[in-house]
């Protein structure tokens, strides 16, 4: 990524859209000297997913940012986006639970790797991780962390996750079909890093998420009243017009009290849950 080149293409994409640095750091909930810094090229390879949240909430496309035209001449054109009969115009995925299989049996192999009690090893990992996928620690002292506790040199977790997660199969033609007539985003508390990773294995379905809200990077967590002020923003959305699909019935009423819509996801029941996402997006006449 051209640092440089990105900020000139930024600069000139706000102009356009009417909008003061400040303005822009509002609807993309960005900080001012985060932006500034990116205008600037002074920060080298921002995350590609707050350059995606700056191109959605300047309405252009990620190739326009990125100045990569071979892939915007490949990009389909966008379709109109649709609103249910409920209302709803903005649909949120969480991840864990929802798209891919959770990762229980990892907890039984590094059991077996390192030969600590499968209890110790399951609480070691829940102590941590609402710290983790808040953004309190590193992925770094994380693994330290659990090194230390298991009495092993060095533990990866995510080469744990990775090798015990799976995609639903269901849940990709679901969320191919809503970025085809919704605004589609991802909301998931998750560890730092492990979004892209997810993508770049082909775990996660393959679409252009209009806002992709990483819980590390929110500096917050579901069930947490900010995350979803994060998320509402990002959506450029009213409260009433987002949809929030989750496998956790606590993070769905917190979603509620915000005022948006949400379903319940039932991993034991994939199928089921795909066809009432859909009868939930039913297009308004």
């Amino acid at each position: 990524m051209d640092e440089r080149s990105l900020g000139k293409r930024l600069q000139v994409a706000r102009t356009r859209a009417g909008l003061t640095q400040q303005a822009l750091c509002e609807r993309a909930d960005l900080s001012y000297s985060t932006l500034t810094k990116i205008e600037r090229g002074a920060i080298k390879s921002p995350s590609i997913f707050t350059i995606q949240n700056i191109a959605a909430a300047l309405q252009v496309g990620l190739d326009e940012l990125l100045g990569d035209s071979s892939h915007a001449a490949k990009r389909p054109p966008q379709k109109p986006r649709l609103q249910s009969e409920s209302g709803v115009r903005f649909v949120y995925f969480d991840i864990n639970g929802c798209l891919v299989r959770f990762f229980h049996h990892a907890f039984m192999r590094l059991s077996e790797d390192t030969g600590a009690n499968p209890d110790v090893v399951e609480t070691t990992f829940w102590h941590y991780n609402d710290q983790v996928c808040r953004g309190d620690i590193s992925m770094q002292a994380f693994n330290a962390e659990l090194a230390k506790v298991l009495g092993v040199p060095r533990v990866d977790w995510l080469e744990y996750y990775l090798d015990a997660v799976e995609s639903i199969p269901a849940m990709r033609e679901v969320v191919a079909w809503t970025a085809d007539h919704y605004y589609v985003g991802l909301l998931s508390n998750i560890m730092p890093g492990f979004v892209p990773v997810l993508r770049e294995h082909g775990l996660l379905p393959d679409v252009l998420y209009d806002a992709i809200i990483d819980s590390s990077e929110a500096k917050a967590i579901k069930p947490e009243a900010k995350i979803y002020e994060v998320a509402t923003k990002a959506a450029h959305c009213k409260p009433s017009e987002i949809l929030l699909i989750d496998d956790d019935r606590i993070n769905l009423m917190a979603a509620e009290k915000h005022g948006w819509h949400v379903l319940w996801f039932d991993d034991y029941r994939p199928d089921e849950s795909a066809e009432r996402i859909y009868g939930a997006l039913k297009p308004a006449a």
